[in-house]
């Protein structure tokens, strides 16, 4: 769900509506039992997404967590889903290394923005205290979806050699290709946004000719409706919508140049 409280703070910098004490009861002991399993790893975990924001829906949404260097992140994930299968959809549990918000890469930027804006801290050491407030801009937003030209091949590969069901796919292709299309209209529009939903109709508005497929695309991320193979071939192909974002991505914000 969007975050009503995104956009752009007076100084410029990131503003989100992440914070502790906007979690739902319903979930806390979720989040509990997650702290729980921690033990003494050492791991750092943070909660994140619609929970992190208070605007997650009991039985609908997701419980989106992040761990940095937890050991069997997966399988957290797993057993939490189902020990809460009647309170939320599931329990995505991400994988993160300390290694990872590191360095000067587009990469280690995009997750060190996402870690303080975006993530707010459970338990274990808690490095985001350290980082500042990152300004909405471009470089953000590069950090955040500058990959999407690789993750486009990686879907064609998918697509060619039936490596992923068409509704996986989909819905992956979809959701990373809106949120590029959320930070192409946060440069243009000199503001902030990750809300695909608002994405699709402001740049649908920019440029006329991609509102069809991006509601298309939409309608895919937000389980609307199933793709037709030939729809999916048409998306990813070399001159579909996904090209097309990526070619803007490219020449408004820039593209990864280093290997993550």
């Amino acid at each position: 769900m969007a975050d009503p409280y995104e956009g752009v703070s007076p100084d410029g910098t990131i503003r989100t509506g992440a914070r502790r004490d906007r979690v739902p009861d319903i979930f806390e002991p979720v989040l509990h039992d997650a702290m729980e399993l921690l033990d003494d790893s050492g791991a750092s975990l943070y909660v994140y997404g619609s929970v992190a924001t208070g605007d997650a829906r009991p039985g609908s949404s997701d419980v989106d967590l992040l761990s940095i260097d937890l050991p069997g992140a997966a399988r957290t994930g797993e057993q939490l889903s189902a020990t809460y299968a009647d309170r939320c959809r599931g329990v995505e549990v991400a994988d993160t290394a300390a290694a990872d918000y590191l360095g000067e890469t587009d990469a280690a930027y995009g997750n060190r923005v996402f870690l303080r804006h975006y993530c707010v801290h459970l338990a274990g050491p808690d490095p985001s205290v350290a980082l500042p407030s990152f300004p909405a801009d471009a470089r953000a937003a590069r950090g955040f979806n500058g990959d999407l030209d690789r993750h486009h091949e990686r879907w064609r590969r998918e697509l060619a050699t039936g490596a992923a069901s068409s509704h996986d796919l989909a819905v992956r292709a979809a959701r990373k290709t809106l949120l590029a299309t959320a930070g192409l209209v946060s440069v243009h529009d000199h503001t902030w946004t990750t809300d695909r939903a608002r994405a699709s109709r402001r740049w649908g508005e920019i440029e006329p000719h991609l509102a069809v497929p991006l509601g298309l695309l939409q309608s895919w991320s937000d389980g609307w409706r199933t793709p037709a193979r030939g729809e999916l071939e048409e998306v990813l192909g070399p001159d579909g919508v996904v090209a097309t974002v990526v070619a803007c991505f490219a020449g408004i914000i820039g593209l990864w140049a280093e290997q993550p």
